[in-house]
């Protein structure tokens, strides 16, 4: 089945073109947005793709008649490709809760749906009409595309959020929001032409969102301590918290070392939540791990030894290495999205010991692999 994202390189479009890519049933059809400038390219775009996610917006202008005349040009130009070429590929489009609101935003959201609801009545194809709770989720833009991100940034960058207006908001997670969209390709009646309510994972105060924040902040980012999680939802507001830490400078962490007659002790975790702990040697010069974690949280701490840590976020190519010695134990806490390494760089055998949020599950390992 191949697939094509309008939008791909956005937040949404980014998690979802990764995530189609954990699957081999998928084949991703590449979009940059530059397609929208070149007719040519954005008729063989349409060509390729069984299903087209049109996820390509503007949510935020000075000037709301740009928001709303760019959103409506995207469409025309979406189904204008489509009908030059005389394609039908099942074309699922994100749209917003925000459609009963009086904003330009909402009505540009709710008139492109429908301009693709009409194309695919006169045509035959299928169409889902996706409308959206507000999503929230590692890596998206602070003071663009949700007070979540605003708030973490902020905080993790020693700045002080302030509130505009607080109250109850519908929030669903970027994973969850793409397996959705996945499950309604997977799914989707030929032909059928439908709009879709998509399910919140959870509705919460933005004064409590904030809370929670400044917990995690006081606690994880200034004391390496892993907070209480009760629930997922705690779990994915904590990966998208801890994904706005600069990963090159705030780790590795140096722990304490207290020494004595008797040797050395040292807290290498303090946990608000259970998990799973293990411990490996790595002998000079061997590399272990390759690969990365959509949802798990993980700490490396290197004991005794040297060792090099690398991190790559999947789909770009920039490598940040980070050095540990057992001299001065220490720790990194391995971000979601990013595939990592450890390798052996000293001439004594590595000591290594191993902690993660959940029991290994070999049946939903959560474990992809991939070359940093």
């Amino acid at each position: 089945m191949r697939i094509g994202i309008t939008g791909q390189a956005g937040f949404v479009g980014t998690h979802l073109y990764n995530t189609l890519g954990l699957e081999k049933r998928f084949e991703r059809v590449p979009f940059e947005d530059s397609y929208f400038e070149d007719e040519s390219k954005l008729r063989s775009f349409v060509k390729q793709c069984d299903v087209i996610v049109h996820l390509a917006a503007v949510n935020r202008d000075p000037n709301p008649i740009v928001i709303y005349n760019t959103n409506l040009n995207l469409v025309k130009q979406l189904i204008s490709a489509m009908e030059s070429e005389g394609v039908t590929p099942h074309v699922l489009f994100s749209s917003s809760t925000q459609e009963e609101r009086d904003n330009l935003y909402g009505k540009s959201k709710k008139e492109g749906r429908e301009l693709l609801e009409n194309w695919a009545k006169r045509t035959g194809a299928t169409f889902s009409g996706l409308v959206v709770p507000n999503v929230y989720g590692p890596f998206s833009r602070p003071n663009y595309n949700t007070f979540i991100a605003t708030f973490a940034h902020q905080l993790v960058n020693k700045e002080k959020p302030v509130i505009q207006v607080d109250g109850y908001i519908k929030l669903i997670y970027v994973g969850s929001l793409c397996n959705f969209i996945i499950s309604q390709i997977i799914t989707a009646t030929k032909g059928t032409v439908n709009r879709i309510d998509v399910p919140y994972d959870f509705e919460k105060k933005v004064s409590d969102i904030l809370s929670l924040f400044v917990n995690f902040k006081d606690l994880y980012a200034d004391k390496g301590i892993i907070p209480n999680l009760k629930d997922i939802d705690e779990v994915n507001l904590f990966n998208t918290f801890r994904s706005y830490l600069n990963y090159s400078t705030h780790f590795p962490v140096k722990l304490v070392k207290n020494s004595d007659p008797r040797g050395v002790f040292v807290e290498t975790i303090k946990l608000g939540i259970g998990g799973q702990v293990s411990f490996s040697t790595t002998v000079p010069g061997v590399t272990r791990g390759n690969h990365f974690h959509t949802r798990k949280i993980e700490r490396f701490t290197v004991i005794r030894g040297k060792a090099k840590i690398q991190l790559r976020k999947i789909g770009c190519s920039e490598v940040i290495n980070l050095y540990l010695d057992g001299n001065e134990p220490s720790y990194v806490d391995m971000p979601v999205w990013y595939t990592h390494n450890i390798t052996n760089i000293g001439e004594e055998e590595l000591y290594t010991q191993f902690w993660i949020n959940e029991w290994y599950n070999p049946d939903d390992g959560d474990t992809y692999f991939e070359e940093v």
